[in-house]
C-alpha cells in the first residue's frame, strides 16, 4: 500500500509531465489583480487559481484536511506551505489545462522555496501589480462604503504584511529577470493594455539572406 508521501510524489510527477506554464500573480490588497486575472482568463485561456479560495473551499468541505486548516486559522497560525501546494497541484491536474495564473502565492520566501522543491516547477515569470498604498486604501474603502473607521487599520496591516512577506519573493525573481511589473494605479482598461503587451508574443521582422521573415520572440 502506498504512503501519503508516495501519492504526493505521484501528483508532482504527473504534473511535471504536463510541463505546465505557471505565472505567479502578486500585488497588495486593492491592487486589482483579481480583476486583471479574470480578463487574462477570458483573453488568453489561462486557468486562474487563487490560493486563498482553494484554502477556504477545503476548510468548508469538512474533510480531515479542511478541519485541520480551520483549526489553524482559528488559532491565527499560518497553514503549512505543503498543504497549500498540494491543493494547488490537485487543482492544476483536475483543470485539464496547462497554463495557470497562481494568485496570492507564494506569500513569502518559504512558500516560494517549498513550491519549487515540491513541484519541480519554476514560474515563467511573476506578474507584479504595483500600486501605491494610498490608491489601494482608496479602492478598498470605496468597496467597503460605510465602514471606513473599521477598515483603515486592517487595510494598513494587510499592506504591511504584503510588503514584509511578498517583496522578498519579488526581489528574488527580479534577480532572475522574471518579474513583469505593471503600474496598477491606472484605470482597469489601461492596466489591461499593459497586461496584454506582456501576454502577446512579440513579432519581429528578421532579414536573412535578403528574405524578410517574421520571428516570434
Amino acid at each position: 500500500m502506498g504512503t501519503a508521501n508516495d501519492s504526493s510524489k505521484d501528483i508532482s510527477v504527473r504534473l511535471a509531465e504536463k510541463n505546465p506554464k505557471v505565472i505567479f500573480v502578486l500585488g497588495g490588497p486593492g491592487s486589482g489583480k483579481g480583476t486583471q486575472c479574470e480578463k487574462i482568463v477570458q483573453h488568453f485561456g489561462y486557468t486562474h487559481l487563487s490560493a486563498g479560495d482553494l484554502l477556504r473551499a477545503e476548510k468548508n468541505s469538512g474533510s480531515e484536511n479542511g478541519i485541520m486548516i480551520q483549526n489553524m486559522m482559528n488559532e491565527g497560525k499560518i497553514v503549512p506551505s505543503e498543504v497549500t501546494i498540494k491543493l494547488l497541484q490537485k487543482a492544476m491536474l483536475e483543470s485539464g489545462n496547462d497554463k495557470f495564473l497562481i494568485d496570492g502565492f507564494p506569500r513569502n520566501e518559504e512558500n516560494r522555496a517549498a513550491f519549487e522543491a515540491v513541484t519541480k516547477i519554476e514560474p515563467e515569470y511573476v506578474l507584479y501589480f504595483n500600486c501605491p498604498e494610498k490608491e489601494m486604501e482608496r479602492r478598498i474603502l470605496n468597496r467597503n462604503q460605510g465602514r471606513e473607521d473599521d477598515n483603515i487599520e486592517t487595510i494598513r496591516k494587510r499592506f504591511k504584511v504584503f510588503l514584509e512577506s511578498s517583496l522578498p519573493v519579488i526581489e528574488y525573481y527580479k534577480g532572475k529577470g522574471k518579474v513583469r511589473e505593471i503600474d496598477a494605479a491606472k484605470p482597469i482598461e489601461e492596466v489591461f493594455e499593459e497586461v496584454k503587451d506582456i501576454f502577446t508574443p512579440k513579432v519581429q521582422n528578421v532579414e536573412e539572406g535578403g528574405c524578410r521573415c517574421c520571428a516570434i520572440l
